[in-house]
């Protein structure tokens, strides 16, 4: 869960467009993490025991006339001498707490602050092995929505889809939750259960929804079939093995003679910017631009194919729907712009078109900040936009429940019109 680690060679690492690059984090953050970590709190750095406020030891108190800190410190005192708990009170939580309202006060769901167990969660995640019930989370239009549920997870087989909006976790509303906050509550020891209130579009009330927790893994990339001449390739998420997992299925899919690939993306969430653009790579002549980022300031840096197209010439039909965000945006929007035998079938994508940086802090924490925007090839903005398919097929209620998937026929037809089969 959670919109997932190392980029190949010595590359900065892009998650979703997090790139891990340690450096000193915005100016808001230096000031505050000085006024912290200089006056180190009592205990060894990196060790999560408890810090009362009485033994808190802090220094650098005193505002420096641009950002003035006294009134944090005020309000600090007030809790260490007025509230009435005060001997409950940790001064690391404390700590934890004030950096994570600071970044969510910037209004984007997607900066935001990982404690040491928040952080260990994430890398567990995106490592594709972790206990939960296996579904990625995001912000949509304010709300707390299910971008995808993975496949052959508790999620999935619970009836949980990409798109339902999650009203209450457990009976808690989720709406004065952060995205972490609510990744927290959702994910637990495997046998143990969470009820989700969701509301579905096209239906009238919310329902409950009880998935009972697992160990996930997930494979990144599938064979799912190979017949006919039309390889079925499906990536659920771009991890570490995605492009080595993608290069032994596309190698194989050429060795049995494949005239046409029908490459599946539904409901994956995204994952390491690198790794869809090594996929990319494999599908685009060298040269051919993947993703453009866009910084704060407009200024434009564009990503191109790194070379070891081996399937450019192959027709292609691409599936999407509102479940495959980010990474595999970027690979839809680059395949479609750049080669005029590729096709998009199904939905409008989840529209997550922001870069994240992924910032590694002392004490095990870190930090996810928004530092730009990506674009398509063609300069397309698609954040809270999405991509459309060029032919747009529903998967309907009673599809789910008949096991029909008119999006993967209409694939398969497509593919068969273009290579004649």
């Amino acid at each position: 869960m959670q919109d997932n680690p190392n980029m190949t060679g010595k590359n900065p690492t892009t998650f979703e467009g997090y790139r891990t690059t340690v450096f000193l984090i915005l100016f808001l953050i230096v000031g505050f993490w000085v006024g912290f970590e200089k006056g180190r709190l009592v205990g060894s750095a990196g060790t999560e025991e408890k810090v009362s406020l009485e033994g808190a030891i802090i220094e650098n108190r005193e505002g420096d006339g641009k950002v003035d800190f006294d009134l944090f410190w005020d309000v600090w005192d007030l809790l260490r001498d007025k509230y009435v708990d005060s001997e409950s009170l940790d001064a690391k939580k404390l700590m934890y707490g004030s950096i994570n309202g600071m970044l969510q006060a910037t209004g984007d769901p997607y900066t935001l602050f990982l404690n040491p167990e928040d952080n260990k969660r994430f890398n567990e995640e995106i490592e594709g092995s972790f206990e939960g019930i296996g579904a990625e989370l995001g912000v949509k239009n304010g709300m707390l929505t299910v971008i995808a549920p993975l496949e052959g997870t508790p999620a999935e087989k619970a009836g949980l889809r990409a798109g339902d909006k999650i009203v209450d976790i457990n009976g808690k509303s989720a709406s004065e939750m952060t995205l972490e906050e609510a990744v927290s509550q959702i994910r637990g020891p495997k046998d143990t259960e969470v009820v989700l209130t969701i509301f579905r579009e096209g239906e009238e009330s919310t329902r409950d929804i009880k998935v009972q927790r697992n160990f996930i893994s997930v494979k990144s990339v599938k064979v799912e079939s190979m017949n006919g001449g039309i390889a079925h390739l499906k990536i659920s998420r771009f991890g570490e093995d995605t492009t080595r997992e993608f290069s032994a299925a596309l190698n194989s899919a050429k060795a049995g003679g494949a005239k046409g690939i029908v490459l599946d993306l539904r409901n994956n969430p995204g994952g390491y910017l690198d790794a869809s653009i090594s996929v990319a790579s494999k599908m685009l002549p060298k040269g051919k631009i993947v993703v453009i980022e866009e910084n704060a300031d407009k200024t434009r840096k564009e990503v191109a194919a790194r070379g070891g197209d081996v399937s450019s010439e192959i027709e292609t039909v691409i599936i999407i729907n509102e479940g495959s965000a980010s990474a595999a945006e970027i690979l839809a929007g680059a395949l479609e712009e750049n080669r005029e035998n590729v096709t998009l079938v199904g939905k409008k994508s989840f529209g997550k078109g922001s870069v994240q940086e992924l910032v590694r802090l002392p004490q095990g924490t870190a930090a996810k900040i928004t530092v730009a925007r990506w674009l398509t090839p063609k300069g397309n903005q698609i954040n809270e936009v999405g991509i459309s398919p060029e032919v747009e097929v529903e998967l309907t209620n009673e599809d789910y429940e008949n096991d029909r998937d008119p999006q993967l026929d209409r694939a398969f037809e497509i593919i068969r019109e273009k290579i004649g089969g």
